[in-house]
């Protein structure tokens, strides 16, 4: 786990990668103002033109739910920009191959982009589901002060660590050798997930955190392989 991180700290100032991260970071925030932009005027439409209430109430009513938004952002950010980066995320594993592992990289299969497009929408999906899932555990931690953030960490632990481990793993293995390799490192992966996990919610660090977490995943793949 050290040696992938400081070997993916190193692979951030790869041309490829950095071309990813612009590319990521631009349409995570598209999507961001588009969800925000549609909740305003969805909040708007239900409360002014279905329920009747007055302009003041409707702007109201849209404010809070774009704060409620935000507030559920840490998740939000996670999902959208792990998915974001599944449309990527090739990219970036074979930069860190070409870089490291070209012999691997010489036997790796490309990701069709329509799977890429169904795993990025999967995880996007779960990771808003399992956390939705688990607010009322989350309400009721709060009290033990860290009760709360050790359960979000182990569940996306979980989430992220199945993300970016078969980022990887999709490029080598056939699918019928996919169930062997989850159960054998499945602790490892939720290693790096709950790093990862960890990185995200630091502020500015996050931004570059998913393109880091799919170096860390390549180096761990290989490094096992090793």
């Amino acid at each position: 786990m050290i040696r992938a991180f400081f070997l993916s700290l190193g692979d951030l100032a790869d041309p490829a990668i950095l071309r990813v991260f612009a590319k990521t970071i631009a349409l995570t925030l598209m999507i961001f103002l588009l969800l925000g932009a549609s909740l305003w005027f969805a909040t708007r439409w239900l409360v002014i033109d279905q329920l009747g209430w007055d302009e003041t109430a409707g702007n109201m009513a849209a404010v809070s739910g774009f704060l409620a938004m935000l507030l559920f952002g840490w998740v939000l950010f996670r999902a959208i920009a792990v998915a974001v980066l599944w449309l990527f995320g090739d990219d970036i594993v074979i930069a860190v191959e070409r870089r490291h592992y070209p012999a691997a990289l010489a036997d790796a299969h490309r990701v069709a982009a329509t799977r890429s497009l169904a795993l990025g929408l999967r995880s996007a999906v779960r990771a808003l589901l399992v956390n939705v899932l688990l607010i009322p555990g989350y309400v009721l931690l709060l009290v033990t002060g860290l009760g709360t953030p050790l359960l979000f960490y182990a569940a996306n632990g979980w989430l992220l660590g199945a993300d970016l481990g078969e980022m990887v793993a999709a490029r080598h293995l056939m699918r019928g050798e996919m169930r062997a390799w989850r159960r054998d490192t499945r602790w490892s992966r939720w290693d790096l997930g709950v790093t990862v996990a960890a990185l995200l919610s630091v502020p500015f660090v996050n931004l570059v955190t998913p393109m880091l977490g799919a170096a860390m995943a390549t180096h761990m793949f290989h490094g096992r392989k090793r």
